[in-house]
């Protein structure tokens, strides 16, 4: 099983994200409202994937990346966003991102692209079998 943090200052939103994976049986979610109080939660360690959005305040989905590595909390990260910019994707690749994802559209094929990006991730890190 894979247990994943759910970064997102939107209440709503980290609800809906936990509705909808639900489903997953190999994935446990825990949610942070903002990067500052996932830090914390990442530095006692224990997770398999961090799920950030971008759009924050006080500090975005890249520079919450770049703090977590600069801390040398290695766990792969997925940018999920409602930003369509290539060069913010480009950017959180370029940061080592494991994967950047668009909000919008139908969320039960959003919901199930997101998945399958959190056990490829982990299983490359070998967090899921």
């Amino acid at each position: 099983m894979a247990k994943v943090l759910l970064v997102d200052d939107d209440p709503f939103f980290l609800k809906l994200s936990e509705e909808f994976l639900k489903p997953y049986p190999d994935i446990k979610v825990e949610t942070a409202g903002s990067p500052c109080e996932a830090i914390p939660k990442l530095q006692t360690g224990g997770y398999d994937a961090v799920v950030s959005d971008y759009e924050m305040p006080g500090m975005n989905g890249i520079i919450f990346l770049k703090k977590i590595r600069e801390q040398r909390i290695n766990v792969p990260f997925i940018l999920f966003t409602g930003r369509n910019k290539e060069d913010v994707m480009f950017e959180a690749m370029e940061n080592g991102a494991s994967a950047c994802l668009q909000k919008g559209g139908d969320l039960k094929a959003q919901y199930s692209a997101l998945s399958r990006q959190i056990g490829e991730a982990t299983r490359e890190k070998g967090g899921m079998n």
